[in-house]
């Protein structure tokens, strides 16, 4: 999958030992990147690892209309099963 530039972005909290975090913040350092632009590659190789396809925030395909409110609520009720 060639790389597409997201539009949106969502928030990933993580916690790490603080040596390893200095540690990881020092070498993206040197390396002229930040240590999200390493994440954010970390996860799309993980992702493309495991076969994992998504649809990147910034293609033309991400933006296809959702369905609206109203035709949500006419939507079949799903059926319980009785247990």
């Amino acid at each position: 999958m060639p790389f597409t530039m997201e539009l949106k972005t969502a928030r990933l909290t993580l916690l790490v030992d603080p040596a390893k975090k200095a540690a990881f913040e020092r070498l993206c350092a040197q390396q002229d990147l930040t240590p999200s632009q390493v994440v954010r590659q970390l996860i799309r190789e993980y992702l493309a690892q495991h076969g994992v396809t998504y649809v990147p925030s910034g293609s033309a395909k991400a933006a296809a209309p959702q369905p609206t409110r109203k035709a949500a609520a006419h939507a079949k009720p799903k059926r319980r099963s009785k247990a």
